[in-house]
């Protein structure tokens, strides 16, 4: 519900509003679609302050065969997503106004050759090579089962600060179920039993198809390309401004105890020059709250990655978006500091949440050939591959090709990560982070039992540490993220993995967008509020068929 200081909202005048979003990823490109197509904010009065040259956040997909392509990560889209997929329906395809990104979408899936159904969702090491480990059954026994049910019926104040491994004994993290689940999702065992409960309900409709993924809708390409090209497209042809190389660094409050920002300071991250937005009383503020991407490091196919940064590092991150929160969340500096969490929660915590990912670009289909006869998919139909035997635990995705707009027909592109990067690799004698990309790609191959050429020398790999990429399924305390509009909020609001929103389950686009569409509902008084979350354990179909495969 909106907060009481909000009554009266409704009597915004849309065309006497100035809206800024600070940060250029996904929940700013979808606060500023509802903001014109809901609020009917002019469009030339949205401007959108990005730190980086492009849009996307997160949301990423850059390069050319030549060089090797990066995607940081991918993302599961699933029809329980209502926000995100009502977002889609609101855009038009790059492809031209007769068609919206989300029919494009459901065309693409209906098509039979681009369904999920994957094969071998684990592969094993055998005694002869690689094994598709049989996951039709979850592994489960009656103590592992009972404890899921508890955690799962417990409350959040209940689980509180509790760690996944505190409430389940260790043989449950070498269950089949375990494995999928976590590489799915990207949990670990000391993260949050309170993200883990909200995921046990929120996607409770996929425990049938955990070991297929036939749930998980794709996009026709990479997801920036997909999808954050045609929104940024379409709001550039509304007339919204973009402010790229912009590095917001703090914000001025009217003085009292409302929360009125009046002022944005900010600086270019090309010249250093500095300046400030005068923020009117009915201007609105859209601010998008930390990173799981900043301080990320590139490797090479011959270089490693830069190791891990100190904790500190993070208010130094040329993006700005931690050091920005920080500034929001100091007692010092900002006199309403209470309502807007514990940042230092989130980014003081590398261990637990750092992980690398990689993107392989290569220019010869033996390893695809190779793969499609050892898993039984072809390239885009088998989801997630995950070596339950690796020491980094590491998983691969093989899409649809092409997966870039600008892809070669004789190139192919797939990525994959390792939750485990601290760990020295079964094949290559050192940790997966200081792994140069061909050395992660023969310890992949090694895996598979692939011969090494022709593929590592028709192959670039380009491997990518993250170290916030799980900081939002860290232990948290109640109050450590802050509401989306904080209590006394006149005119800002808070966005991205890093808010409060009850049910809901971070890391997911959908929180994002969620977050984004009660930010303009709540400031802007919209007719129309955020779809409800979509909850299967309502439905009782979708229990019977979840404690089924519980039970198995």
């Amino acid at each position: 519900m909106p907060h009481a200081y909000h009554e009266g909202q409704q009597g915004r005048k849309p065309e006497e509003i100035n809206a800024y979003l600070v940060g250029g990823g996904i929940a700013s490109l979808a606060a500023a679609v509802h903001l014109i197509q809901d609020a009917k904010v002019p469009a030339n009065q949205i401007h959108i302050l990005e730190s980086g040259p492009l849009p996307g956040g997160s949301m990423d997909g850059a390069g050319i065969a030549e060089t090797g392509y990066i995607l940081r990560g991918g993302r599961m889209l699933n029809f329980s997503y209502l926000c995100t997929y009502e977002l889609l329906s609101k855009v038009p395809s790059l492809k031209g106004p007769a068609k919206t990104v989300k029919q494009e979408l459901d065309e693409f899936n209906a098509i039979p050759d681009n369904k999920t159904n994957a094969h071998a969702r684990l592969i094993a090491k055998g005694e002869k090579g690689p094994e598709i480990v049989d996951v039709s059954h979850m592994g489960l026994d009656t103590k592992e089962r009972a404890d899921l049910l508890r955690v799962a019926a417990e409350t959040e104040k209940q689980l509180g600060t509790k760690r996944i491994n505190e409430c389940f004994t260790k043989d449950f993290f070498d269950t089949k179920f375990w494995y999928m689940w976590d590489t799915m999702f990207a949990f670990q065992p000391w993260h949050s039993a309170v993200e883990f409960k909200r995921y046990l309900h929120r996607f409770i409709q996929e425990f049938p198809r955990i070991n297929s993924l036939a749930g998980v809708d794709r996009t026709p390409y990479n997801q920036y390309d997909s999808i954050i090209l045609p929104i940024e497209a379409y709001l550039k042809s509304q007339g919204v401004e973009f402010l790229y190389d912009i590095k917001v660094n703090s914000l001025s409050f009217c003085p009292g105890s409302a929360i009125t920002v009046s002022e944005i300071h900010f600086a270019s991250t090309k010249t250093g020059a500095t300046g400030l937005i005068h923020v009117e009383a009915h201007d609105l503020v859209f601010l998008t709250l930390g990173s799981m991407t900043a301080c990320s490091s590139l490797g090479t196919n011959t270089t490693p990655p830069k190791p891990l940064p100190a904790s500190e590092e993070a208010l130094t991150a040329p993006d700005g978006a931690w050091q920005l929160w920080s500034s929001l969340a100091n007692p010092s500096l900002n006199p309403h500091s209470s309502a807007f969490g514990n940042p230092a929660n989130f980014y003081t915590r590398i261990p637990e949440s750092n992980w690398l990912s990689f993107t392989v670009t290569l220019k010869n289909p033996e390893f695809l050939e190779n793969l499609e006869v050892v898993t039984g998919n072809k390239a885009g139909t088998g989801a997630l591959v995950t070596f339950k035997d690796s020491n980094w635990l590491m998983s691969i995705v093989v899409p649809h090709q092409p997966h870039f707009l600008n892809q070669p027909e004789n190139v192919q592109v797939f990525w994959g990560y390792g939750l485990f990067p601290d760990k020295v690799g079964n094949i290559v004698q050192k940790p997966m982070s200081e792994c140069t990309g061909a050395e992660i790609l023969q310890e992949l191959l090694g895996h598979l039992n692939f011969p090494e050429q022709p593929t590592l020398e028709n192959a670039i790999t380009i491997p990518c540490m993250m170290p916030y990429i799980t900081a939002q399924f860290l232990t948290r305390k109640l109050g450590d993220r802050p509401e989306v509009v904080p209590k006394g909020s006149t005119n800002l609001a808070l966005m991205g993995q890093f808010v409060e929103i009850p049910r809901d389950t971070v890391f997911t686009v959908e929180y994002s967008v969620r977050c984004a569409q009660m930010a303009v509902h709540e400031l802007m008084g919209t007719k129309e509020k955020p779809k409800d979350i979509y909850m299967g354990e309502h439905n009782v179909k979708v229990l019977v068929e979840a404690l089924r495969m519980l039970l198995t």
